[in-house]
């Protein structure tokens, strides 16, 4: 009897690859952004853990080179890649994660998943409803993460310019709650 194989169909036909960017300076919030905790898991293994379970594959997280062992610690299974340069900006970061995903593919994905790890707000309903979109798309109220669609576009962009600017995002509801952690008083709301 031929064995079927329709959830491995369905699982791969449903999978979008996704990048947390952990690469932040954490200035302002006096320790690493990436290694904060929040019910007992950093928020980066928390990132990476909710894309895992949301069947998201593969995952690459790209953060600073002091930060780079902890976060390999801290995000089992993920491909963790190094910004030389991450004061250049947040989408040289994505951008970096973008060149790796393409070569871990051995293709430019259709969509991809961006997460930055201080605005953790979501979870894997927020995640659910974005993957169904097929445009850039940022839930509300959680703001992130990202559906990306325009991976070609990102890619020509300067290493400081704000994805704000530059691409179009539709917005959806979807659940979650808007996080930023940047200061010291944002911790609070992870408590």
């Amino acid at each position: 009897m031929e064995e079927r194989l329709p959830k491995v169909c369905d699982r791969m036909a449903k999978s979008v690859p996704a990048i947390i960017l952990a690469a932040g300076a954490s200035k302002r919030l006096g320790q690493p952004k990436a290694l904060v905790q929040w019910d007992g898991e950093s928020l980066v293994s928390r990132a990476a853990r909710l894309l895992f379970e949301s069947k998201c594959d593969p995952v690459i997280v790209v953060t600073r080179a002091e930060l780079q062992i902890d976060v390999v610690l801290e995000t089992e299974n993920a491909s963790v890649i190094v910004n030389p340069n991450p004061e250049l900006g947040r989408t040289g970061s994505l951008q970096l994660g973008l060149k790796s995903l393409i070569t871990e593919l051995g293709r430019t994905p259709r969509k991809v998943l961006v997460a930055p790890v201080d605005r953790c707000g979501w979870d894997i309903e927020t995640i659910s409803s974005l993957i169904e979109c097929d445009k850039n798309t940022s839930p509300i109220p959680s703001g992130h993460p990202l559906l990306l669609t325009d991976i070609d576009v990102v890619l020509g962009l300067s290493k400081d310019a704000s994805l704000r600017d530059n691409i179009e995002i539709q917005r959806i509801q979807a659940s979650g709650t808007h996080m930023n952690i940047d200061t010291p008083q944002d911790l609070e709301g992870l408590l």
